[in-house]
């Protein structure tokens, strides 16, 4: 009995061993660089690349539609174009009353936008614009960005203007017969432009270094 077993162990593994032969002698697959699957001998070694092949270069005009940064203390970046205070009115009443409310003074997504100037050395703050804000082109660089909500950076310049220019005069920064563009919205003097104050941790006066860096 034990015999007849160790004979059919026998049998089993040599029949094993053969096939795994036979499937050896017969295997093909490779790697997509041609190495075969499975092999332990030596092969050649696939050169690399001089350089990486990721991307594809950009001119000055691909980026043109995502350089909108504005330097808000002196508005540099701001685009050229106009808008005036009672053609704000008119863009706000189409695009922004709906979120904003009527005149700005809260509506269903959105609280006020006017007021609460002074409130930021009090305990019961109101964030506006007017109250907040210490540079009037950040205005400009917010509702260009963002807004309206549901089709942000749709707005034109001139239009982005104007709104800037409707806000400021709810928050009586401004006449009712004022213009905005690049040059007069810098100008324009925010109530809490010296309430913040500086960032001076080394971080924020890092310089871009490639080599020899320090």
């Amino acid at each position: 009995m034990r015999s007849a077993k160790r004979k059919l162990i026998f049998v089993l593994i040599t029949s094993a061993l053969w096939g795994c032969a036979e499937m050896g002698g017969r295997m093909a697959a490779k790697s997509s660089s041609g190495i075969p699957l499975g092999s332990t001998g030596p092969h050649a070694v696939q050169p690399l690349p001089d350089k990486p092949r990721f991307g594809q270069p950009m001119s000055e005009a691909d980026l043109a539609a995502w350089n909108i940064d504005i330097r808000t203390p002196d508005g540099r970046g701001l685009p050229p174009g106009q808008g005036s205070v009672a053609e704000g009115r008119k863009v706000y009443e189409a695009k922004c009353v709906a979120c904003h409310g009527a005149d700005a003074k809260g509506g269903p997504m959105y609280g006020t936008m006017v007021g609460g100037i002074g409130s930021f050395t009090t305990n019961t703050r109101v964030l506006t614009p007017g109250s907040m804000y210490p540079y009037a082109p950040i205005l400009f660089d917010y509702i260009r960005r963002a807004m309206p909500l549901d089709r942000p950076q749709t707005l034109s310049a001139d239009e982005v203007y104007a709104v800037s220019a409707y806000l400021l005069n709810l928050n009586g920064l401004v006449s009712a017969d004022a213009i905005m563009d690049a040059t007069r919205l810098a100008r324009v003097q925010m109530p809490n432009r010296n309430g913040f104050l500086l960032d001076d941790r080394p971080d924020t006066r890092a310089q871009r270094c490639m080599t020899s860096c320090k």
